[in-house]
């Protein structure tokens, strides 16, 4: 599904140019092939443990996290079962309306992936609470709770909401999925308010059917393709030759090889579970301290998110409804301010150091060049497609993963047949863990905006902050408190419905709110204690969890000084765009 999801809008492009018209109904069946793969690779990630969750469970000694464990997977199986009778409603409804996808192919037969993936999803959550019949046991009634309830949903209704939201908060805190958090949360409050619970799934159907939305998707793919290649050390070797000479050369490479990387697999934690040994070992080999190199790589690892074809970028101009091309150009200049500062913290330690440097020689960069030229194209080849209007944000995606695709098997011949199959399941799984997120998320959104808590937070604002320059900051404290508890993508989805009215109140642009609203995010893969690049790199480099924190500090405050500079300073979003 996702080698089709990938080939549909070539086709389609290639056929417009060709013939003057596209294939009959590509578009329609390349959104819904977005909503398989979403949640069949949700159910394969359940299937392997690598569903997202806040690794805050981590924290707690060995004795009480098993019994976290559990409690965790009972909640979890609970709200996974509740998606899925809702899903099965919204099946149900739908396929007595007749609606259609195209070609008469109907709208419930698509649908049908999602109560399926939400009751394999709650049963495995069930199966792995534990070893052994006991934590299984009490995991599965959880599990038969939620059924109880989406057959009995009186039970709940006009009940007091912030007991069952408690118990959701506290099983997420002790490892349970976010997704279930975020779905279970929205279903139980419909219920409460007596509102039928299709109505979550009908907007996670909504969202996952969304025109722009594959592009997630293949742009992921894009960087999953080069990680699984030598991509990574032929860009390396590139780097250090133009900029090894300096002080801190190495440092200066991988922030920026980082942020190359970032552009593509979405601040998701990819790139520091890709290039992390390669660019540890560089840095210690040139003799750069170990909490330096660990705090380096840390704060590298969300770098690039403001670049385009950003996956942030995308889901906030489709969240927010403004136009994504703005986002992309917005976002230049302060992604750089990012990239120069964390460099400048680099070229500080470089002279302090007895670092080594490079000598520059123009034969090897010119050499280096040339072996990476292929992969230095990519942005390129994106951006001209992009800007130069000759795809769709969705087809120049494909084109850019289809062209990953051949660097790494025809022109590079690294990867085999089985190696691009195995790189295209553990696409899935990511993309799994994260689509089903934003999927559920949407249904949380749906019921804060029938509950008119935006206009509450609206009329709360206004009444006590007058100063747009107090709102600003006191809006980025808030995004830095969410860019810690949430991944980037369910935050955006949730968040920003919110938020988007009360910048239109102090009359802050747009474009520029949604940058500040990403690289606020960016700081809170960093901010102690659950920050998720903090715990990707304690996994990564086999670090206790306290030294990744203390290794962070320094770079958190140098990115926190960038994200003040970019809220101040409007032109640096704006100034390319005229405004």
């Amino acid at each position: 599904m996702l080698a089709a999801l990938l080939s549909l809008p070539i086709l389609e492009s290639l056929a417009r140019l060709t013939f003057g018209r596209g294939i009959p109904g590509s578009g329609p069946f390349v959104q819904h092939l977005t909503l398989w793969v979403a949640f069949l690779g949700a159910a394969l990630a359940a299937r392997e443990g690598k569903l997202l969750a806040m690794a805050s469970g981590e924290l707690l000694p060995g004795r009480w996290r098993s019994s976290a464990g559990v409690f965790a997977a009972a909640v979890a199986s609970a709200c996974s079962m509740l998606l899925a009778v809702a899903s099965w409603e919204l099946v149900r409804i739908d396929r007595e309306a007749g609606s259609e996808v195209a070609l008469g192919f109907p709208v419930w037969v698509a649908q049908l992936v999602m109560p399926l993936a939400f009751a394999m999803i709650g049963l495995r959550l069930m199966w792995r609470a534990g070893d052994g019949w006991r934590p299984r046991a009490l995991a599965a009634l959880g599990l038969l709770g939620g059924l109880l309830l989406s057959f009995y949903p009186d039970a709940v209704y006009d009940y007091p909401g912030w007991i069952g939201l408690v118990l959701i908060i506290a099983a997420t805190l002790a490892g349970g999925p976010i997704f279930a958090a975020l779905g279970g949360a929205a279903v139980y409050l419909f219920l409460i308010d007596g509102v039928p619970a299709a109505a979550v799934p009908a907007e996670t159907y909504r969202l996952s059917v969304s025109q722009t939305l594959p592009a997630i998707p293949l742009f992921t793919l894009t960087g999953f393709l080069l990680a699984g290649g030598k991509s990574s050390e032929r860009l390396l070797r590139v780097f250090r030759g133009l900029f090894g000479w300096i002080p801190g050369g190495t440092a200066v490479v991988a922030a920026v090889l980082c942020a190359f990387f970032t552009i593509f697999t979405g601040g998701s934690g990819v790139t520091i579970l890709a290039l992390g040994a390669l660019l540890f070992q560089a840095l210690r080999t040139d003799r750069y301290g170990e909490r330096f190199s660990l705090g380096l790589l840390t704060a590298s690892g969300s770098l690039g998110l403001l670049f385009a074809p950003a996956l942030p970028l995308i889901l906030y101009g489709i969240v927010a409804q403004v136009p994504i091309r703005d986002l992309f150009i917005g976002g230049l200049l302060p992604g750089v301010l990012l990239v120069v500062l964390i460099a400048l913290w680099g070229v500080r330690e470089g002279i302090r150091g007895e670092t080594r440097r490079q000598p520059f020689a123009l034969g090897e960069a010119s050499a280096a060049a040339w072996q990476a030229k292929w992969e230095l194209l990519l942005p390129a080849l994106a951006l001209v497609l992009i800007f130069g209007g000759f795809a769709t944000l969705v087809e120049a995606a494909a084109f850019t993963a289809f062209y990953a695709l051949l660097i790494v098997t025809v022109l590079h011949r690294e990867l085999r047949f089985r190696e691009v199959v195995e790189t295209l399941t553990e696409c899935t799984l990511l993309l799994g863990g994260v689509l089903i997120i934003l999927a559920v998320a949407m249904g949380l959104t749906g019921y804060l905006v029938d509950a008119e808590v935006p206009a509450q937070i609206l009329a709360w604002v206004e009444a006590h902050i007058q100063s747009p320059l107090v709102f600003l900051l006191a809006l980025n404290l808030f995004l830095v408190l969410v860019g810690c508890l949430m991944d980037i993508f369910s935050a955006i989805v949730v968040v920003v419905p919110l938020i988007v009215p009360l910048g239109a109140a102090f009359g802050i642009d747009p474009i520029h709110l949604g940058i500040i609203f990403v690289a606020n995010l960016e700081l809170g893969y960093l901010t102690p204690p659950v920050g998720l690049n903090l715990f990707l790199a304690a996994y990564r480099f086999d670090q206790p969890l306290i030294s990744v924190w203390r290794a962070a500090l320094v770079p958190l405050a140098i990115l926190a000084l960038g994200v003040l500079l970019i809220t101040y300073f409007p032109p640096l979003t704006l100034g390319l765009l005229g405004r």
